[in-house]
């Protein structure tokens, strides 16, 4: 099945199961029927907290921890780096002034934290009964006993790493991925795009990110993830405000110049420094399709900016190892596949499709940055077929492409990818897993850069 086959069916498939639509009130996303859900006792009986806790934004001094709730609450997270939370500190959702009471999702960011540092938590929250700013009271209590645990980031910590990427909530396929994944126990994971399709509600990113029908429902309570975005994570009503699932990174790891991008990542894991980039939509801003409603740009204009100074970090440019991810490749080795610039509307005889399958834009703002910094390594999606381009002219970074979610078997090089890297006595060896066939596909060994 290829790339467009496939969302196309998915696409019928999400129309058939009956998704309604979400309406836009007061910037909150509410469910078109309210009186879907239950009320009253019935309410209060449901489980308010209804899915696993999802560890996001991995970093050497601070977690996101979030959850999936049924009903209006005030979430936390208590943590502590004894395993019976004997020293735990509670902390609860939201930041300075009040907290993030909320009816879908449950946001707790952990600062302050020590990089690489093992942390026990446990998550909880209070069911509220909200009527009016001066009528409001706490209706019941669940905190789920429970304990996870994870590591933070940072020099000292353990380089291995997994890439996951164009999953699209195809289940068929994203059940034995998170099952390689777990197998092979990385210590963070980078969800490398087109985690969505084109997501209307809150409950369908739900059913994504909080609880997908897989066997192992606690995928990210033990393992944090990151995540590069891709095209399809940004439409669609819902995944418009796709923070209200998947949060920025904390505030205090952007200046305010880089606001806006909550998404960007510069990670030291031991040996390997970990950037990551957004290469926004696959249409340009001027195509008519989407109808002036994306800015995708100034968006990776702005990122030039970040990604100049991010690598100047010490803890980046120390590094032995460099590898960055972004979900559109840099670079295509095919002279007529659609670079993503051709303006006004993504057409031109010499090129074949009318979206970007690779982004020279983003190639000419970042790929001499990367160039300039040493970075060895590339990992990019999208195309939905697996393969490798080997540095040339142009660039001394190495790109890997992963593979999609198709599950048949039938064309070569399209099905789905666990890209593992791991520091092993000094090398950074990346091995590619292919999913469908539960083979190894192809190894990369990288020795130390110099910095």
């Amino acid at each position: 099945m290829k790339r467009r086959e496939f969302l196309r069916n998915a696409a019928i498939v999400a129309a058939s199961s009956g998704i309604a639509t979400d309406v836009m009130a007061a910037g909150k996303f509410l469910p078109a029927d309210e009186n879907a859900k239950s009320t009253g006792e019935e309410k209060k009986a449901e489980s308010l907290i209804d899915s696993e806790p999802v560890l996001q934004n991995y970093a050497a001094t601070s977690m996101g921890i979030a959850f999936s709730v049924t009903d209006w609450a005030n979430g936390y997270v208590i943590y502590g780096e004894r395993p019976d939370l004997s020293d735990g500190k509670k902390v609860w959702c939201g930041g300075y002034r009040m907290t993030a009471m909320d009816n879908e999702v449950i946001h707790v960011r952990l600062t302050g934290l020590k990089p690489y540092t093992l942390y026990y938590y446990k998550v909880g929250a209070d069911r509220i009964e909200y009527k009016d700013g001066y009528h409001i009271r706490i209706i019941g209590n669940e905190e789920k006993p429970k304990i996870y645990s994870f590591r933070t980031a940072g020099k000292e910590a353990k380089a291995h790493f997994c890439v996951i990427n164009d999953t699209h909530a195809s289940w068929k396929a994203i059940i034995p991925t998170i099952n390689k994944v777990m197998e092979l126990q990385p210590r963070c994971v980078i969800w490398n795009g087109d985690a969505c399709n084109t997501e209307e509600t809150i409950e369908a990113q739900k059913r994504i990110f909080f609880k997908p029908e897989i066997n192992r429902q606690d995928f990210a309570a033990n393992i944090p993830y990151l995540f590069c975005p891709g095209n399809h994570d940004n439409r669609g009503l819902a995944n418009r405000h796709l923070e209200r699932i998947w949060m920025y990174r904390q505030p205090e790891e952007r200046q305010a110049r880089d606001w806006d991008l909550g998404r960007n990542f510069a990670v030291r894991m031991g040996d390997i420094a970990l950037i990551g980039l957004d290469t926004g939509e696959d249409k340009l801003d001027t195509n008519p399709k989407f109808c002036k409603l994306f800015v995708s740009e100034p968006y990776r204009v702005a990122q030039q900016a970040w990604l100049r100074d991010a690598l100047k970090q010490s803890e980046i440019a120390s590094a032995p190892y460099l590898v960055a991810f972004c979900h559109i490749p840099l670079y295509d080795p095919r002279p007529d596949v659609n670079p993503g610039d051709l303006y006004p509307a993504d057409v031109n005889d010499k090129y074949k499709g009318n979206f970007a399958e690779w982004q020279r834009t983003c190639g000419k703002l970042w790929g001499p940055l990367l160039e300039e910094a040493g970075c060895q390594l590339l990992i990019t999606a999208h195309q939905h077929v697996y393969r490798i381009d080997t540095p040339n002219e142009e660039h001394k970074w190495m790109q890997i492409v992963g593979g999609g979610p198709n599950m048949t078997g039938k064309d070569v090089g399209h099905f789905p990818t666990v890209i593992d890297g791991e520091v092993k006595d000094g090398k950074l060896i990346i091995t590619i897993h292919n999913i469908y066939t539960g083979r190894v596909c192809g190894t990369v060994t990288f020795s130390k850069r110099r910095v």
